[in-house]
């Protein structure tokens, strides 16, 4: 049985999602922040016959996420998104997404696979007298010129709203570096809920690059939320990247599929 989650669902579905927080970082924190009665935003769920959750799909604006634990009912969650206007974007763990991939029906945009890794000790991190800024609301302006000056980053047209929200509703923070007015270095973490932060926007200017900036914040960022009791996650497809990130503690735990 497939059928749409109110408030009273909340502690069941929590405890569903929780035993994943990394994977399912964006269902719980949406779900914190937003609740299950905005217009833009609903979730089901398929119950087993003991009325436990097998698997939910979450609809933010237009964009879908699945997670299921086992087998469920790809077909009733089909019929669910059949309703909205395509192309869907459609996200989640790859094994889980490539269920989807069966209905032609749905028209899922381009394909994008990343790799998802995770973080849940702060072992592998060092101290770094690099000194170090946390934004305000006043710096969302040089934040998203900073992104915008890195060729590898495609910054979106609503960047700035997106990221002015994020920061109204605690669900982001970003550390930066700063020489004579200019911003040098940043990271953001993004999706932040009660169990787990996302970490994005990892960069250097270009000409204060090979200096250890990006590193030296990261490992700052990453032990304020860890020491939070949290855990940590980011996409990368980068190998040289993904090098780096694995010497500061983090290991993969799957695959990431997103349809745009």
């Amino acid at each position: 049985m497939i059928r749409k989650l109110t408030d009273q669902d909340h502690h069941q579905v929590l405890s569903f999602l929780s035993e994943e927080p990394s994977i399912n970082l964006f269902i719980i924190g949406d779900l914190e922040v937003f609740g299950y009665d905005s217009e833009f935003q609903e979730i089901w769920a398929e119950f087993a016959e003991q009325n436990t959750i097998k698997a939910v799909l979450l609809r933010f604006h237009h964009s879908f996420i699945p997670y299921a634990k086992g087998e469920f009912d790809t077909e009733g969650f089909v019929s669910i998104m059949k309703q909205y206007n395509q192309p869907l974007p459609l996200s989640g763990k790859s094994d889980i997404i490539e269920k989807f991939e069966a209905f032609p029906e749905l028209a899922l945009g381009k394909k994008q696979v990343t790799f998802f890794a995770e973080c849940l000790s702060d072992e592998c991190l060092s101290a770094d007298d690099v000194e170090f800024k946390k934004a305000t609301i006043d710096d969302v302006d040089q934040i998203i010129e900073l992104r915008s000056s890195i060729e590898e980053f495609n910054v979106r047209s609503d960047a700035r709203d997106i990221l002015f929200q994020a920061m109204e509703s605690n669900t982001t923070r970003t550390y930066y570096t700063v020489e004579n007015d200019v911003m040098t270095a940043c990271v953001s973490t993004t999706a932040e809920n009660s169990m787990s932060a996302m970490i994005v926007g990892v960069c250097t200017r270009k000409e204060y690059r090979r200096k250890g900036l990006a590193t030296a914040i990261m490992q700052k960022l990453f032990k304020d939320v860890l020491d939070e009791g949290k855990t940590l996650c980011l996409f990368y497809d980068n190998p040289a990247a993904g090098r780096i990130y694995k010497r500061l503690g983090f290991k993969d735990i799957g695959l990431w599929t997103m349809y745009r």
